[in-house]
């Protein structure tokens, strides 16, 4: 006899919450209380009760972690609060010089510090809305991820809701990644199969949380440690970032069991060298320890700089090396023109990736090291990322050992190769000529972070390039359907789509057009300040080094490339036929017109009649710096609904708090 529904209800909801707990147990705690074949019990009268009433079965439900449907693609998220990268400290006197700064800025005679593991994995935040998972998104560029919420609800040891009290709206960040143990059985499953394998834990953990569809990513044995989080509303979090982390696992995340809270830079120090002696035994990947000051308020306090906070610290562990040939040495040629010496090393395997390639930088460096073809070189992963040849085994040379030549033409184009004076790189002057120098730049100016043009990849570029039909960035806004449709694997739809993307990408921004340029030194941060501070075209070609290093952050060096840059023919005649092609942007005015430029202000709480996104747009676009900490030299507050901590930091240091129709009234003024 079917139970009534409101009893099924109540039935489902029990099963849910016990199989949650013993979830909790088991992923976060390590500390189950039943056995898996119990715990198998449950999880399949679930399914069956699900099954007899399929509205049952909510985005929450511990049966959804199986996977749903495939997705078709990822949509963007953006971050309420960006997500910042650290800086990097590779010995002690670095470390020194981190705390002094520290002690330069803040008005305490000794720091405590919250240490943890810098797990080698893939960074996410996960946002929880009445403590259910609402989004789950990968970091992406620090300002705007990919959607993998799906993906993630399969992750064990991510709660799919909350338990015992927690705030209305909460961010949670970790590093989902793969333990030492889980990547030997992916790659063992792999073998089986005769699939690809993956090269170390860190990339398998990448590609799983990437899939396309979840019910594959459920099968790879993926687990997350949390190491930050953020509310917007009226719940207060401590004041202290190791007790966060500890009031998270109240509420169902895994955090590190061997993170630690220490007093002064000296106990850090001990800290990292027992994590380095540790480090072989762990059961999971590391690359370092993460350093932050423990308070909160003195986090707010010290603030950041650049993408990075000033208040925490990656100290990373010597990276890992190994000895090999030398076999031979090609040079590639970048979009600058750069010439970099490439050594082709005989495979050997490094901190878990085979290295066939390495670079040696630079003909000084060649120098410097004594590397010749044929030695026997010790490799390293610097930064555990880019592999590079860190010395000559000298004694170990053979007879046959030859040394190695920079070329005088170019291995692309045939154009003559110089050193500038004063540089270590050698470059090829024949610019936008090369077929090599043609295609980065080709492909840097469609970037996303560039001109944006969305589907016109790499392939699309190079094939492009070979066929003769891009020899310039301008040809891109010549191009055909027919041309696009003839390519591979392309066709009528999609050659639509890439001449309506490259439409589209005629109306930018300034400083996106600056800095699709492709001009040496100058990154989106410098074309920024060229846009706000000259404020067209014309200006930035005409100015003189002298005009450009007044603006701030650029100096003599950077003030040379772009001067050399608007000088050459071919790139006036370049810009020229791009903008006769139809890019167009809004005329900006310069940072010193702007109505409010030297001010800062910090949004919080929820606006009711503009995003935060438009509401820090705006206020961008009349010159004001947005922040996402309160400080003594904030302008102002503009506090919407549920407004938290921001709110009583500003009340308490008397900044001044605006609401939103005052905040309306300010931009209306405008």
């Amino acid at each position: 006899m079917q139970l009534p529904t409101l009893d099924i209800q109540k039935t489902h909801e029990a099963l849910c919450q016990e199989i949650e707990l013993h979830n909790y147990r088991y992923h976060v705690l390590d500390d189950p209380i039943i056995s898996d074949a119990a715990y198998d019990q449950l999880f399949q009268k679930l399914l069956a009760l699900e099954e007899q009433c399929p509205s049952l079965v909510t985005s929450s439900s511990p049966s959804q972690r199986i996977g749903g449907a495939v997705l078709e693609a990822f949509e963007p998220a953006l971050h309420p609060t960006p997500m910042l990268s650290l800086e990097n400290a590779f010995d002690a006197e670095q470390m020194w010089q981190f705390e002094k700064r520290l002690l330069e800025r803040a008005e305490v005679t000794q720091f405590t510090y919250s240490c943890e593991p810098k797990f080698d994995g893939i960074a996410v935040s996960l946002i929880y809305e009445n403590g259910q998972l609402m989004r789950g998104a990968t970091r992406g560029d620090g300002e705007t991820g990919e959607n993998i919420t799906a993906n993630l609800k399969t992750v064990s040891s991510i709660p799919l809701r909350l338990q015992g009290q927690y705030p209305d709206w909460l961010e949670v960040r970790g590093e989902v990644y793969l333990s030492k143990a889980g990547f030997n059985t992916l790659n063992e499953r792999a073998q089986q199969n005769q699939t690809k394998l993956f090269a170390n834990p860190r990339n398998a953990a990448a590609g799983s949380l990437r899939q396309l569809d979840p019910k594959i990513t459920a099968q790879r044995p993926l687990a997350m440690y949390c190491y930050g989080a953020f509310t917007q509303t009226s719940f207060g979090l401590p004041d202290s970032h190791y007790e966060i982390l500890s009031l998270l696992q109240t509420w169902g995340f895994r955090i590190s069991p061997v993170r630690q809270q220490v007093q002064g830079m000296a106990a850090v120090l001990a800290y990292y060298a027992g994590l380095l002696t540790a480090r072989p035994a762990l059961p999971y990947e590391i690359d370092g320890v993460v350093v932050k000051v423990d308070s909160t308020h003195l986090q707010t306090e010290l603030g950041t700089i650049s993408r990075a906070p000033r208040w925490a610290i990656a100290y990373k562990f010597p990276a890992e090396e190994a000895i090999t040939y030398l076999e031979a040495v090609d040079f590639q040629v970048g979009r600058t023109g750069a010439l970099t010496p490439v050594a082709r090393l005989k495979p050997v395997n490094v901190g878990g990736v085979t290295v066939s390639n390495a670079t040696l930088h630079n003909a000084d460096e060649i120098e410097r090291k004594g590397i010749c073809i044929g030695d026997r070189v010790v490799v390293r992963r610097a930064g555990d990322v880019i592999p590079e040849v860190v010395r000559v085994l000298l004694d170990q040379r053979p007879p046959q050992a030859q040394p190695i030549q920079m070329p005088t033409r170019c291995p692309v184009c045939d154009s003559e190769v110089l050193k500038p004076e004063g540089e270590a790189v050698a470059r090829c002057m024949g610019h936008l000529m090369c077929r090599a120098q043609r295609t980065e730049a080709i492909k840097h100016f469609v970037s996303r972070t560039a001109m944006d043009i969305e589907g016109f990849g790499a392939k699309l570029v190079e094939q492009l390039v070979e066929k003769q039909q891009l020899k310039c960035v301008s040809d891109i806004y010549g191009l055909q359907q027919e041309q696009l449709a003839n390519l591979d694997r392309m066709g009528d739809k999609s050659a639509q789509n890439i001449l309506a993307a490259i439409e589209k990408s005629k109306k930018t921004t300034l400083d996106r057009f600056l800095f699709a340029l492709g001009i040496r030194e100058v990154g989106q941060a410098t074309a920024k300040q060229l846009s706000q501070y000259l404020g067209s075209i014309e200006a930035i070609a005409s100015a003189s080094e002298e005009t450009l290093m007044t603006i701030p952050d650029i100096g003599p060096i950077v003030a040379s490339h772009i001067k050399a840059f608007f000088h050459e023919t071919h790139n006036q005649a370049a810009i020229a036929k791009l903008l006769q092609a139809g890019i167009h942007w809004p005329d900006p005015q310069s940072q010193q017109e702007k109505p409010l430029s030297g001010k800062t202000y910090v949004l919080t709480g929820t606006l009711a009649v503009l995003t935060r996104e438009e509401a820090q747009q705006r206020l961008e676009a009349l010159g004001a710096k947005v922040a996402g900490s309160v400080s003594a030299k904030t302008t102002a507050v503009i506090a919407g609904e549920k407004a938290g901590s921001k709110l009583e930091k500003a009340e308490k240091l008397q900044v001044p708090i605006l609401d939103e129709a005052q905040f309306l009234a300010l931009l209306s003024s405008f």
